[in-house]
C-alpha cells in the first residue's frame, strides 16, 4: 500500500520540523518547502496526499499556493495556517478553496483531526443517490445545484444555504454531508427556532450535573452529538442575539464549553446553516450579527424554487405518488393533472407540490390522478417580476361577523384529532370492516387505508 506524502510550505523551521514529526508519527511521508518557487517545485514533480500552507511567505502568500492548486491540482487538499485569530484570513482562504484551516500555536489534536480528514478525501466514496425529495430534477438550475454540492463536499468550509420554505434546503445540507469525508460520522439537523431561549446553551453545549435544577446528570450538547461530523443549523436567522454571542466564539475557537462546566472541549464539527429569511437584511435590521453572518456565510448555496424548474415536476410527482401508493396499486399523474402543475407557481415549492398530491391521492379514483383532483391554494399570492399577481383568488365577499370558538394551540393536531375519532368510530360501528367504514365515511377503500396509516389506527 502506497504511503501517503504531504506537502509542508512554511518559512519557519520550527514549525516545518514540528508538522514533519507529527506528521511522520501518523505514518505520512512530508516533503517541506520554505517558499512559494519551492512549492511549485514539488507539485510539478510529484503527486500528493494534501498540502499544509502558511499564510505569510517570503515570496508570496498562501493565498496564491491555493489559488494555484485549485487550479491545477484541484483534487488535493489544501489547509491554511494562519496567525492566532486571523479569521479574515481563514475565511479568505476557505474561499478560495481551502480544505480547512488551523492556527498558530498549532494544536496536534486539532492538526491531526484535519489530516485524518484530509485523507479520508482520498478514500473511494460513492455519492449516495438520490431517490426522493427536492433534489430530483434534470434541469439546468438542479445540475448546477449538484456540481456545487460535489465542490462544497470536498471542502471543511462552512456554507450558508439559502432559499424559500419548502425548497430542500436541509436535504441539500444531508446530501454535502454525505458525500463528504464526514459522511461515516453524525449528521445532527437542529431547528434554532423550535428550541426555547432559556434551554438553548444547554441544548447546544450540554450541562454538567447540578448546573442547575433539573440537571440530574450529566448531559452532552448538539456540537458534541456532531463531533466528527456535521451540525446543520436550520433557520438560524431566529437564534437570539445572546446565543449568537456564544455560537459565535464556539466557531472561532473550534471548542466549547457545557453549562457548569469549567473546562472547555474541543470539537470537530462542520456547520451548515440555513434560514428561509434574508440574512443580509437580518444583519441590516440589527437581529442578526454581522460577525456570525461572516463566521456562517463563507459559502453561499442558493437552492432554486420550483417554480424555476417547472420541468421537474413529473420525475417529482412520480417519485412523491411512489411513496405514497408503497404496499398498495401505483397511482401515477395524467398529463392533463401535469400540465396544471407546471402552470402553477408554487409558493412553497416542492413541500407544497407533496402536500398537493398527498390530498390528491386520497380523493383520487383509479390508477390516474386528474386536473380535477387537485385542488390549489388559490389565496396564496406570488409576485411575478413585472410586479403582477400570480395563483391570485377574487376578492373574497364580506364575512359574517366572527363566532366564538374553541382555542386551538395546534391546528393540525386538532384536526387529526377529529378525523381520528371520526374513523375509529365508523370502524367500530362496522366492526371493524374498513369496506363498510369507508363506504359509511363517504371515501374510497384506497383513501381510507392511507388515512389509517397515516393517524396510526391499527
Amino acid at each position: 500500500m502506497t504511503i501517503p506524502t504531504a506537502l509542508i510550505i512554511d518559512d519557519e523551521p520550527d514549525i516545518r520540523e514540528l508538522l514533519e514529526i507529527t506528521l511522520g508519527r501518523m505514518n505520512l511521508q512530508t516533503r517541506s518547502a520554505c517558499n512559494v518557487k519551492e512549492a511549485y517545485q514539488w507539485l510539478a514533480r510529484e503527486p500528493f496526499a494534501l498540502c499544509l500552507t502558511d499564510m505569510r511567505l517570503p515570496d508570496g502568500t498562501g493565498l496564491d499556493i491555493i489559488e494555484f492548486v485549485q487550479k491545477n491540482y484541484s483534487q488535493m487538499p489544501i489547509a491554511m495556517i494562519t496567525a492566532y485569530g486571523c479569521v479574515e484570513t481563514a475565511t479568505h482562504a476557505l474561499k478560495a478553496g481551502a480544505f480547512d484551516f488551523i492556527t498558530k500555536p498549532v494544536d496536534l489534536v486539532r492538526l491531526r483531526e484535519l489530516v485524518n480528514s484530509a485523507l479520508r478525501l482520498r478514500e473511494p466514496n460513492v455519492p449516495a443517490q438520490i431517490t426522493e425529495g427536492p433534489l430530483l430534477g434534470q434541469s439546468r438550475p438542479m445540475q448546477k445545484l449538484r456540481e456545487k454540492i460535489d465542490k462544497l463536499a470536498r471542502s471543511q468550509a462552512p456554507v450558508y444555504i439559502s432559499g424559500e420554505s419548502g425548497s430542500g434546503k436541509e436535504l441539500v445540507a444531508r446530501q454535502i454531508h454525505l458525500q463528504s469525508a464526514r459522511a461515516k460520522q453524525p449528521f445532527i439537523p437542529v431547528n434554532c427556532g423550535a428550541i426555547p431561549a432559556e434551554l438553548m446553551e444547554s441544548e447546544f453545549f450540554g450541562h454538567k450535573k447540578g448546573s442547575f435544577t433539573g440537571a440530574s446528570e450529566d448531559k452532552p450538547g448538539l456540537f458534541q452529538a456532531a463531533h466528527g461530523g456535521t451540525l446543520f443549523l436550520d433557520e438560524v436567522a431566529d437564534l437570539p442575539l445572546s446565543m449568537q454571542v456564544k455560537l459565535l466564539r464556539a466557531l472561532q475557537e473550534k471548542a466549547i464549553r457545557p453549562v457548569g462546566s469549567q473546562q472547555e472541549q474541543v470539537v470537530d464539527v462542520r456547520i451548515l446553516s440555513a434560514t428561509h429569511k434574508n440574512l443580509a437584511n437580518e444583519v441590516a435590521a440589527e437581529r442578526f450579527r454581522q460577525d456570525l453572518y461572516y463566521r456562517l456565510n463563507v459559502i453561499e448555496l442558493a437552492v432554486p424554487p420550483l417554480r424555476e424548474r417547472p420541468e421537474d415536476i413529473g420525475l417529482l410527482s412520480e417519485s412523491i405518488l411512489q411513496r405514497l401508493s408503497a404496499g398498495g396499486p401505483p397511482v401515477h399523474l395524467h398529463a392533463e393533472a401535469l400540465n396544471k402543475l407546471q402552470g402553477y407557481r408554487f409558493s412553497g415549492n416542492v413541500r407544497e407540490l407533496e402536500n398537493m398530491l398527498e390530498r390528491a391521492y386520497t380523493l383520487a379514483e383509479g390508477e390516474f390522478i386528474h386536473a380535477d383532483d387537485l385542488q390549489f391554494q388559490q389565496a396564496v399570492l406570488h409576485k411575478t417580476s413585472d410586479n403582477s399577481v400570480a395563483n391570485a383568488a377574487p376578492e373574497p365577499a364580506a364575512m359574517p361577523a366572527a363566532q366564538p370558538r374553541e382555542r386551538v394551540d395546534n391546528l393540525e393536531d386538532h384536526l387529526e384529532d377529529i378525523e381520528r375519532k371520526l374513523i375509529t368510530q365508523a370502524l367500530e360501528e362496522t366492526r371493524w370492516n374498513r369496506t363498510a367504514a369507508a363506504e359509511r365515511l363517504g371515501l374510497s377503500f384506497r383513501s381510507l387505508r392511507y388515512r389509517l396509516k397515516k393517524l396510526g389506527i391499527d
